[in-house]
């Protein structure tokens, strides 16, 4: 309760029973669990709303307990003191306005539905641009068990024009390019796909997405009607489809339909009514990505399924195609025997090609090659033989008439 009321610094009963006891089906224990702090002079009702919550902050004690709570890399938000008139009475603080009552509903939602611990978030954190302006998040959020490493919040009261949201994309998108300290430009500018985001400033204090792209923005539009909270996501969609539209991937050959989301930003949508229809609101299908039609879950409207997984797929299918064109297209000449009409083997093949002059048989398969050798060396033995006989025939003629010559001189 009292690292809650660090982060968030002021809460309603009902928003910290979302958050902190979502399983519980009334607020009863998170209010005596507040009366109880109160009795020890940790927390305090700042205000009643209108809507008749009390509004609860921490006391400087209590302010002094949850910073020793709070882990070194939460920063723990400003204390509220309580302010006295001229006549020392407390004076109920004032300030707590629409949008800060939205931003804790947000964050005690998303905890409620599995998205983290109230120690998953933090308010306001500045990205600092080099031109002098700071981006501030409404929130940040760490919820890698449930499939979101990191994402950054803003809630939107459908007040604001949509350009301010568009520019509020711009500076993210902006920021996310920022270079880190001491890294190589070159070495960044020549990288490709998921490689270029180490050299980013962005990597250094956010975790990897575990997706393509940079940290995931999340608009959350709360107040006035459906239909106008409807309208208000369809314009921002049609106005910044430049921050998050990936683009084709470079030197995509034919087939290749994926997108290449790895420098764009990932922007989901969804309504503060939507998510607190139940307890289990935030972790239906109840998100929108920029760019889709269909409400998913989260983790489903970040994932990228027509991202790298996609292309990697393509580029198979395109190399097996491509692998099966060169094969026909090679066994097309591939020879055929001219004896038996047998298509040669690669070996055979392989060996005709390596051959360094033309042979007599290369028009001829292995069988049919091995059978003419045969049938050639059978004839040139035969003939030698044949030839060896008539020798022996004629060297026994001349013998025998040298011998009836003797005879008859004797």
């Amino acid at each position: 309760m009292l690292r809650a009321l660090g982060i968030f610094q002021r809460a309603t009963a009902d928003q910290l029973w979302r958050m902190l006891r979502p399983t519980d089906r009334h607020d009863r224990i998170t209010r005596d669990t507040l009366n109880a702090l109160k009795d020890s002079g940790l927390v305090r009702v700042e205000t009643r709303l209108e809507s008749g919550h009390q509004l609860w902050v921490l006391t400087e004690k209590g302010h002094k307990e949850a910073k020793l709570l709070l882990p070194k890399h939460v920063r723990i938000s400003a204390l509220r003191r309580l302010d006295f008139d001229d006549e020392g009475r407390p004076v109920e603080s004032d300030g707590y306005d629409e949008h800060a009552a939205a931003v804790t509903s947000t964050a005690a939602v998303l905890t409620g539905a599995g998205y983290g611990t109230s120690l998953s978030w933090q308010t306001e954190i500045a990205h600092r641009l080099p031109y002098g302006y700071t981006q501030y998040a409404d929130l940040t959020m760490r919820a890698p068990d449930a499939g979101v490493p990191a994402m950054l919040l803003e809630v939107d009261r459908v007040t604001e024009p949509v350009d301010d949201l568009m520019d509020k994309l711009r500076r993210y998108s902006e920021w996310f390019e920022l270079l880190a300290p001491k890294a190589d430009a070159a070495k960044e500018k020549a990288a490709r796909g998921a490689m270029v985001h180490g050299f980013r400033l962005w990597s250094r204090l956010y975790p990897p997405t575990g997706r393509e792209g940079y940290v995931p923005v999340a608009f959350v539009f709360t107040g006035k009607t459906a239909a106008q909270r409807e309208s208000r996501m369809r314009r921002l969609e049609q106005a910044a489809r430049v921050y998050f539209a990936g683009a084709s991937y470079p030197g995509r050959g034919a087939g290749i339909t994926a997108v290449d989301y790895h420098r764009v930003v990932p922007v989901v949508v969804t309504e503060l009514e939507r998510i607190t229809a139940d307890p289990a609101g935030a972790a239906c299908a109840v998100w929108r990505r920029l760019g889709r039609d269909e409400w998913q879950t989260l983790p489903e409207a970040l994932d990228n399924p027509d991202g790298d997984s996609l292309y990697a797929a393509q580029r198979k299918e395109a190399r097996d195609r491509r692998a099966e064109q060169e094969a026909a297209e090679r066994e097309a000449k591939r020879p055929v025997c001219t004896c038996c009409g047998a298509k040669f083997t690669d070996e055979r093949w392989q060996q005709v090609r390596q051959s360094s002059w033309p042979g007599k048989w290369d028009d001829l398969c292995e069988p049919c090659a091995r059978e003419s050798v045969a049938r050639a060396e059978a004839e040139r033995v035969a003939q030698r033989q044949a030839e060896e006989v008539a020798a022996g025939t004629a060297a026994e003629a001349e013998t025998s008439k040298a011998r009836g010559l003797f005879r008859r001189r004797g």
